[in-house]
């Protein structure tokens, strides 16, 4: 891996990482859940709309028979995750929500296994059974009681098994497409179901603060549109194994950044989950892979995690 793309690596994630206390503050300052769905992603999709226009990106209209696939991964990538994970955060901490979507790789490994036919080691079980039990243990400590559960808890975790469900199935479409040119498909597909939420937007944004619709902005700008154009330009600069090594620290820049923009941390027991959670899916993926498996993965970078 080149320094440039771990730099461009790091750069996304740090960006992916202040998403969760952005999402909190614009929250918290007055948009609706829905609102602020349909405010990012109608800015993320002007952004790649003017990239598409520039002749030397060569953007292609996706192949008819690709359609169906575009559309049901668009659904379930961009509006069940989305929707998932910010109606979540309406009854969660944002660093309890990072935390809960870094434990993502936990279920893109089972549907890997599921669908792929990927083949864990019994380290990797073992690490799954940790896995589930940090999860578990994040919910617990997500509620206003001493141990209570949070109802954002269950959206997120269904969040998570969204972009797990998004992540394998859509390896086979990078056989064809660029991964620009994917995110931009996914995002304008994405983007049609959010004007559901119109009614009373424009209001929305004349009603709450200048800071909440910059952020709001910022939003749609860096962590939709432009952390996705560095992470294609990492992935394009490195191998897929090493690059997405990075994304292990997506929780603990949420935790931070949610800390010192938002004086917020989440208690105690969640944060153990975590690093148990966030243990879990480094042991699976550096460990927990069959021989089999790895040799597979070294020789087809569209199975690479």
């Amino acid at each position: 891996m080149n320094t440039k793309a771990l730099l461009l690596g790091l750069l996304t994630v740090l960006i992916w990482g202040s998403t969760f206390a952005a999402n909190s503050f614009s929250l918290q300052g007055g948009f609706s859940a829905g609102h602020l769905l349909l405010f990012r992603f109608l800015v993320a999709s002007i952004i790649f709309a003017c990239i598409a226009l520039v002749p030397s990106m060569k953007f292609r209209l996706p192949d008819k028979q690709d359609i169906w696939k575009i559309v049901l991964l668009g659904i379930i990538g961009i509006n069940g995750y989305h929707i998932c994970a910010t109606f979540g955060q309406l009854t969660i901490s944002a660093g309890t929500s990072g935390m809960l979507i870094g434990s993502g790789p936990i279920f893109t490994t089972i549907f890997a296994i599921l669908v792929l036919k990927e083949r864990l080691s019994k380290v990797g079980w073992i690490g799954l059974a940790f896995g589930f039990t940090g999860i578990s243990l994040i919910a617990v400590g997500s509620g206003d009681t001493t141990f209570g559960i949070a109802p954002g808890v269950f959206l997120t975790i269904l969040a998570a098994i969204a972009t797990s469900i998004f992540f394998v199935y859509q390896k086979p479409l990078f056989k064809k497409y660029s991964a620009i040119e994917l995110t931009a498909y996914f995002t304008w597909v994405g983007t049609i179901p959010f004007l559901l939420f119109a009614p009373g937007f424009l209001e929305a944004i004349q009603t709450v603060p200048v800071e909440v619709n910059i952020t709001a902005i910022y939003i749609g700008v860096f962590p939709t549109a432009i952390a996705y154009l560095t992470w294609a330009y990492a992935l394009s600069q490195a191998h897929a194994s090493s690059i997405s090594t990075v994304l292990y620290l997506e929780p603990v820049i949420a935790i931070i950044v949610a800390w010192v923009w938002l004086s917020e941390l989440p208690k105690s027991v969640s944060i153990i989950g975590g690093i148990i959670a966030i243990s879990s899916v480094l042991l699976v993926n550096f460990y927990g892979k069959s021989q089999n498996t790895l040799s597979k993965t070294q020789l087809d970078p569209n199975k690479l995690s």
